[in-house]
């Protein structure tokens, strides 16, 4: 029999419909029939993908015993937090506080009033891993609820004291250019030069530290950051987080070699290494890095994209239930696909009868291509061209098995950021890539759908999903698209993706403007929740008031409207102790910062459309990588909401002109392209 969730468009819900639970979604019946009952909430939130989510579903909440109790004793709502990161934010914080960590399933037993008085995450069915039983929990919260009201009462009086508090940051002076270095040093300090990356497992990638390592190295011209950079990528990029066979990186490592993934694969990830690997490209010009971007957007591309043009979720970590069963391969499978090739890529993978997970093999070099090379007798090239030809038989072989399931919603804030990775690849890559023009059609077909679907009557929303939008919209999902379109502009110079930028960031004011500073993650139209959510550390996506900072610094640039930058800058205090502090959990805002410091350059490019030596400009502004650059281009500079940036600039002598601007000052107009690189650099 179905329950309330049967209604929802969420994927996730609808996996729990059929649960003997008598789930309802977060909503008006839920919390009223709480308060006319007396009964305390069991909140579970998790997502599609998650694989614990699976489980405890499996074991809990499809037993009708466990689900009788539940029934009787709570009102059971289920929240899907890529929904809703509004009501995950605020109760994973009531959970690390409470318990000094989180993740999903997120478990949370609240007052009707919405306060939270327990907390924590997966619960087995029985006691094991040193836990107390799920049955235990209920029976245990349940008694403490009729019979010890008062102390359930202080409990979550307190966290909500504690939740208000944490709410409230004090301003600080910006980050100057100055602190830049020091910062690198101490992320270089801490790195794990063994494996990659930071930190014990489970092993996250930290794109957005990479990407301000980056921008700091080209914008200071060193190149101390470069071996850390590159043993970083190279690290996640041999297999194991990565996908060999068909491209795209999974969600994060549970072991601190990158070797064994939890094989989910989210979109935000992959938005955010597209870039990382783009920009390592754009610095080295390493084939490998161009390789894995191309590659992973073949995978979105492939299995990630709504035929209108959304990029969907997530893909699910089991299948046929079981944790990575479409991913891994034994020796025996192996050898019947490739036949004579498997010997080479055996060894080029370290593939034994024994595996290296389970008795399976996660795919991951153990050798590199010049060791491949001298044990075979080949060169580079054919290395690169035999591993490629093994990956293509593989992926045949793999297609043919039971596929994950697809979490098929489409979500405006990580469509944002997938916007942005392949709108600057169709720039970045035109010159080098037949695939271009493949990314330019994906990039437009993503913005003229979340530029309709997301957007109906001309209201943002959070998610969609056949046809159905949620009510929601966040911080992120604003600041999120509004860079994203930006990106699109500087790729096509089409000046309705910034004129729908410019628009988007006035709503964005409008609705979510803290006056001490800031930004709150919710709409001032948005429900009532336990407290207004205002987020500003950067987690697995970055921080909504980071990208919001990074979207009003660009827009102040093209715009020359003081209201942008004032507002960014009011933000960017908020944070500068925590950037000093912890670099790594505010490193997207470091990227903010950086553009702040008053190393942005904005660009203008005039001339005639189709003249070779204007197409000659454009691309070497787009040949490095200028993380400091914005730049706005016309054939007309007359255009109606063409960037202020363009307005009353002209070509000189009739020939295609660029205007470089900087600090308040502008220089000379150029026409030549070794005048526009020295005014560049």
């Amino acid at each position: 029999m179905l329950n309330q969730l049967s209604k929802s468009s969420s994927p996730y819900l609808l996996q729990h419909a059929n649960n003997p639970v008598d789930w309802y979604p977060w909503g008006d019946e839920a919390l009223h029939k709480a308060k006319e009952e007396n009964k305390p909430i069991f909140l579970s939130i998790g997502y599609a993908a998650c694989h614990w989510c699976h489980v405890m579903a499996h074991e809990s909440f499809e037993d009708p015993e466990t689900a009788e109790f539940m029934n009787e004793h709570f009102i059971n709502i289920k929240v899907d937090r890529e929904e809703r990161p509004d009501l995950d934010n605020i109760y994973m914080q009531a959970t690390i506080a409470m318990t000094g960590s989180g993740g999903w399933p997120m478990s949370v037993f609240l007052t009707p009033d919405l306060k939270p008085f327990y907390t924590g995450t997966y619960f087995p069915p029985v006691r094991r891993y040193n836990m107390p039983s799920f049955k235990e929990v209920l029976s245990g919260l349940s008694n403490a609820w009729q019979n010890d009201r008062d102390e359930v009462e202080k409990t979550s009086a307190k966290v909500l004291e504690h939740l208000q508090s944490q709410a409230k940051i004090q301003g600080n002076d910006l980050l100057t250019q100055e602190h830049f270095e020091p910062i690198a040093k101490a992320m270089q300090e801490s790195y794990d030069w063994g494996y990659g990356g930071w930190g014990d497992a489970p092993k996250f990638p930290q794109a957005m530290a990479l990407e301000f390592l980056m921008q700091h190295s080209v914008t200071a011209k060193t190149d101390t950051y470069a071996k850390l950079i590159k043993h970083y990528l190279y690290a996640m990029a041999r297999g194991g987080m990565y996908d060999v066979v068909g491209g795209g990186f999974s969600r994060y490592s549970t072991d601190n070699q990158w070797r064994l993934p939890h094989f989910e694969k989210m979109l935000y990830d992959n938005a955010l290494l597209i870039r990382t690997y783009l920009h390592a490209w754009q610095i080295t010009k390493d084939p490998f890095y161009q390789r894995v971007v191309e590659e992973t957007l073949a995978f979105i591309e492939k299995e990630m994209t709504h035929e209108q043009g959304g990029f969907y979720s997530s893909l699910d970590a089991d299948s046929e239930g079981e944790e990575g069963k479409f991913y891994v391969w034994s020796l025996d499978e192996i050898r019947a696909v490739l036949n004579e090739e498997s010997t080479f890529f055996e060894a080029a993978y370290g593939v034994t009868a024994k595996g290296n997970w389970e008795g399976k093999t996660v795919l991951q070099r153990v050798l590199d291509d010049a060791t491949l090379a001298a044990r075979f007798g080949l060169n580079l090239e054919l290395v690169q061209t035999k591993l490629a030809d093994c990956h293509s038989k593989l992926y045949t072989a793999r297609s043919l098995r039971i596929r994950p399931g697809i979490d098929d919603k489409v979500l405006t804030a990580w469509n944002g950021l997938m916007l942005a990775a392949v709108a600057e690849a169709t720039r970045v890559l035109a010159e080098v890539s037949p695939k271009a023009s493949n990314y330019s059609n994906l990039a437009t077909r993503s913005a003229e759908f979340l530029t309709s679907n997301l957007r109906p009557n001309g209201q943002l929303r959070r998610s969609w999903r056949e046809g159905k939008t949620t009510n929601e919209v966040f911080l992120e999902d604003y600041a999120a698209l509004i860079l994203g379109l930006l990106e699109l502009y500087q790729t096509d110079f089409n000046v309705k993706w910034f004129a729908t930028a410019k628009e988007l960031a006035d709503e964005m004011i409008e609705k979510f403007n803290d006056p001490n500073g800031g930004f709150f993650d919710t709409a001032s139209d948005e429900e009532n929740l336990l407290i207004r959510p205002k987020d500003v550390q950067d987690n697995a996506t970055p921080s909504g008031n980071a990208l919001a900072c990074e979207a009003l610094i660009k827009l102040a640039a093209y715009t020359d409207e003081g209201k942008y930058r004032d507002l960014a800058e009011k933000a960017l205090g908020l944070v500068t102790k925590f950037s000093l502090r912890y670099p790594l959990g505010f490193a997207r805002w470091l990227t903010a910062a950086h553009l702040a410091s008053g190393t942005l350059k904005q660009v203008a490019a005039v001339g005639e459309a189709g003249d070779l030596n204007f197409q000659r400009l454009i691309q070497t502004l787009r040949s490095e990588y200028r993380p400091n650059v914005v730049v706005a281009a016309s054939s007309s500079s007359k255009k109606e909401n063409t960037p202020a940036l363009l307005h009353d600039r002209n070509m000189i002598d009739g020939k295609a002109t660029v205007y470089v601007c900087e600090g308040f000052v502008c220089k000379m107009p150029v026409t030549a392209i070794a005048d526009l690189i020295k005014q560049l650099e």
